[in-house]
């Protein structure tokens, strides 16, 4: 697993590592059941602190990239279902929370839009 993380960038080292590997897993790079570094591993490999890499392998791991098994290390998670799946639940709280405060649909919508391209940018 090849990641890069640029000092001179504004988002930080444990973000671009959360975003790497979850492209990577996304795309097939890192296929399923891959057995990831440790944490102390891709921290040395990396020039990071553990603590670092500890906090993108916790956030890869709520958005269900990754799955920790103690002892036996941290492998690729079957993302598909899934991803799909914590998007369906975030989806549907977005829902209840926009009707709560009155919105209709369409701003609804576009605040999702929004909302998405600052986030890919």
């Amino acid at each position: 697993m090849h990641l890069v993380i640029d000092a001179q960038s504004p988002t930080p080292p444990y973000e671009q590592i959360r975003s790497q590997v979850a492209s990577l897993a996304r795309t097939g790079e890192l296929p399923v059941g891959l057995k990831l570094p440790t944490v102390r591993a891709l921290a040395e490999q990396l020039g990071l602190a553990a603590n670092t890499v500890a906090r993108a392998y916790r956030e890869l791991e709520s958005d269900g990239v990754v799955e920790t098994h103690g002892r036996a290390g941290t492998t690729v998670a079957p993302t598909g279902d899934t991803a799909h799946r914590l998007a369906a639940t975030a989806a549907a709280e977005y829902a209840a929370r926009t009707t709560r405060l009155g919105l209709g649909r369409d701003e609804a919508l576009a605040a999702v839009v929004t909302a998405l391209d600052v986030a890919h940018r």
